[in-house]
């Protein structure tokens, strides 16, 4: 099948409300034009040097999320572009991410990543965490970023009941947290094997990578 079908197999199985990120890492820029030409216009991925490879030759009104684990250190080399990050876990990465975009003059996109997963090898804050986060002076002093919402991976089993649980931990999670008196807008959850049950229990962005480009 080619990746335009793929595309709009997935697209047809997604409610107008969800963002389709069509996750591209490792893939070449050829496959990923594949998918422009068909419509899709966001891209995730999860390398620095990939994402500004692929910025650099791919046509300027693609947006551009972060969805892997983030270094401090490599944050510069998006802030010109990025959309949206993923993956924010820690106060010192927000900072880090604030003071790039500041240099860019720019307000960056970003989502907390919740642990919901049974896996250690899993990131993310969990609910006291995001918490104290949230009512620190020092995250509400940072202007150049925005929380639009949060972030979390399930984990990796076949047991549905199990995976259903973690998305409605985050889905409660993300009703209950407000920024600045908003309240939060994206809920990235769901992957390739289980955006369906992600968007049943109320996500706003789900990231697709093999259904779309085929198996890495």
């Amino acid at each position: 099948m080619s990746i335009t079908k793929n595309l709009k197999n997935i697209q047809s199985q997604i409610p107008n409300q969800v963002t389709l990120v069509a996750v591209s890492k490792t893939k070449p820029v050829a496959d990923l034009m594949e998918a422009y030409q068909a419509g899709q216009r966001i891209f995730g991925e999860n390398k620095i040097q990939e994402i500004l490879d692929k910025y650099e030759q791919m046509p300027k009104d693609i947006q551009w999320h972060m969805i892997g684990h983030v270094q401090s250190n490599k944050v510069k080399y998006m802030a010109p572009f990025v959309s949206l990050i993923h993956g924010v876990d820690s106060l010192s990465l927000l900072k880090e991410i604030n003071k790039q975009a500041l240099k860019n003059n720019r307000v960056i996109d970003c989502l907390l990543q919740i642990h919901i997963a049974q896996e250690e090898t899993k990131f993310g804050l969990n609910e006291s965490e995001l918490n104290d986060l949230l009512q620190s002076e020092e995250f509400k002093s940072l202007k150049n970023i925005q929380i639009k919402g949060l972030m979390g991976m399930a984990t990796f089993t076949d047991n549905e009941d199990q995976i259903k649980k973690e998305f409605q931990y985050l889905k409660s999670l993300f009703d209950q947290f407000t920024i600045h008196n908003s309240p939060f807008t994206i809920l990235s959850m769901g992957m390739s094997g289980d955006f369906k049950l992600a968007i049943a229990c109320g996500s706003t962005m789900v990231r697709v990578g093999s259904s779309i480009f085929g198996n890495r």
